[in-house]
This record gives C-alpha cells, sequence and structure tokens, in this order.
C-alpha cells in the first residue's frame, strides 16, 4: 500500500506540470487530477495506519 501511495503522490505532484502537454479535454484533465489527488489522500491514510508509532 506504501507503493501505491508514493506513486499516486507522485503523479499528484506532476499533473499540474503535464496540463496543456496531455491531449485531453480540459475537464475530463480536471476531473481526473481531482480522483488522482482524492486516490492518493485516501491511500497515505491506509498506508498510515500500517505504522505502529514505534512500538
Amino acid at each position: 500500500m506504501r507503493l501505491l501511495a508514493g506513486a499516486l503522490s507522485g503523479l499528484e505532484f506532476a499533473l499540474p506540470y503535464l496540463d496543456g502537454y496531455v491531449p485531453l479535454p480540459p475537464r475530463l484533465f480536471t476531473g481526473l487530477s481531482s480522483l488522482t489527488v482524492a486516490a492518493a489522500f485516501g491511500a497515505r491514510i491506509v498506508a498510515q495506519k500500517d505504522f505502529d508509532n514505534g512500538k
């Protein structure tokens, strides 16, 4: 899960820089970007639950 969280976070970071280079309509690109942000958020929450807080 940590790998997925890292990949989605990297994609979340890169998407604003890809705007205009990816041949997608603006509304579709915005929707996909929003889904990526939401998925990255969820993956980070799940990945954080795997830690024992040092115990």
